[in-house]
């Protein structure tokens, strides 16, 4: 169908509408994002694959905007900048399906809608323009997805050609329980399954760096288990999936590998055996990593036996921010000193010398700081230490609260 340009009075407006584009309030990119990830609950549990999908929504918005700032009312080409493209190919390497951006094109017809009948309230003028509008966005989310979906074909075809698909096929066969033999795994995966694992996540927050480094890390993680060559699958360009067999992790080595990456973080499960354990490591290190991911949390490394009940209570964010206000009241906002020294203090049985010796605190200083928790907790700690404990513990995990 031939493209036919508005008026030069509705042009006029689509460039006005398109410039409160530009300067999106964030509640409209949570609207896109609540609908996204509504309709991909797989991409939703992946911290990575979710931080791209926004990037690459808030990406082609910013594309359609400006564009019509530009050339108000013409076709808008298709948006196949780094971040639709890098989504593109994790996910072919995740072996998904292309994510669809009509959840997000259906929440932003609504908040366009909601801004163009600010601009104008002439029935002819909003007839033209919500006519126009709704063919350039859905032309131009239907060329951006085909181009995505071309994108992906050729990833796969490449992957297709290389050990690292081979690598993420029979490690997905593996953790989704399939009927592949133990035999046959290990001649493919050039890793032995009879023994004990210790499952890994390493993944990048800045996803812009250079993200062999990730694969840095990986070794490095490898030489802190004393496992020369650990089992290494790249689950998405951000991304590494880790095991190392019969190894004991040289934690200090571990957080050194991390901190000497900018961007790089690590999540790590627990030692499990064989075929079952395997599987069970990688999960655990995956529920770590959407935990770190979910609290906005700036710690680099994470451990799943440190934070398992962390990572139970937590599954509600909200529910959670809610435990920890009740849980602390004032006491919340209490410090890291004095949030340190109730924590060991319950941790030690309540016991005032071992917490003194542990703190390296003089016994009236101590007793000074428990005072002043005391005046700050809505509860008397004698009561509720337990529940305080565990509050204190998804203190020092969280970022920052939820709003």
């Amino acid at each position: 169908m031939v493209w036919q340009r508005p008026s030069p009075r509705v042009c006029e407006l689509i460039r006005q509408g398109a410039r409160i584009v530009l300067n999106t309030p964030s509640d409209w990119l949570d609207e896109y994002d609540r609908a996204t990830m509504a309709a991909h609950p797989a991409i939703a549990e992946d911290p990575v694959l979710a931080a791209a999908t926004r990037r690459s929504i808030s990406s082609s918005l910013m594309h359609w905007a400006a564009a019509n700032v530009s050339n108000p009312g013409a076709p808008v080409p298709a948006n196949l900048g780094p971040e639709p493209l890098s989504i593109a190919r994790d996910m072919a390497r995740r072996g998904m399906e292309p994510f669809t951006f009509r959840p997000a094109q259906t929440a932003g017809w609504r908040l366009w809608m909601d801004t163009v009948f600010t601009l104008t309230s002439d029935p002819d003028e909003l007839h033209e323009l919500l006519d126009v509008s709704f063919r350039s966005i859905s032309e131009f989310i239907d060329a951006t997805s085909s181009g995505i979906a071309e994108q992906m074909q050729r990833e796969r075809d490449e992957l297709a050609r290389g050990t690292h698909a081979e690598r993420r096929e029979v490690t997905a066969l593996i953790l989704d329980g399939a009927p592949i033999s133990r035999q046959r795994a290990e001649a493919r995966l050039g890793y032995a399954l009879n023994r004990a694992h210790i499952g890994a996540v390493i993944w990048s927050d800045e996803p812009d760096d250079d993200l062999s480094q990730l694969d840095r890390v990986a070794d490095a993680f490898g030489h802190a288990a004393g496992f020369s060559r650990p089992l290494t699958v790249i689950a998405s360009a951000a991304t590494r999936w880790v095991w190392v067999a019969d190894a004991t992790l040289d934690v200090e080595q571990v957080h050194r590998a991390v901190e000497g990456t900018p961007g790089a973080r690590i999540a790590i499960g627990t030692t499990a055996k064989g075929v079952e354990g395997f599987r069970r490591s990688h999960l655990e290190a995956l529920t770590t990593q959407r935990m770190v991911a979910g609290l906005q949390s700036r710690q680099r490394v994470a451990f799943f036996a440190d934070v398992q009940l962390i990572a139970l209570i937590t599954q509600n964010r909200e529910a959670a921010e809610e435990f920890i206000k009740n849980t602390l009241g004032n006491f919340e906002s209490a410090g890291p000193e004095l949030h340190k020294t109730v924590l060991t203090y319950i941790n030690e049985q309540c016991s005032v010398g071992r917490t003194t010796k542990l703190l390296y605190t003089h016994r009236n200083t101590l007793l000074r700081r428990l005072e002043r928790a005391e005046q700050l907790l809505p509860r008397p700690l004698e009561h509720s230490s337990v529940h305080v404990a565990v509050a204190l513990e998804a203190l020092q995990w969280r970022g920052k609260p939820a709003t």
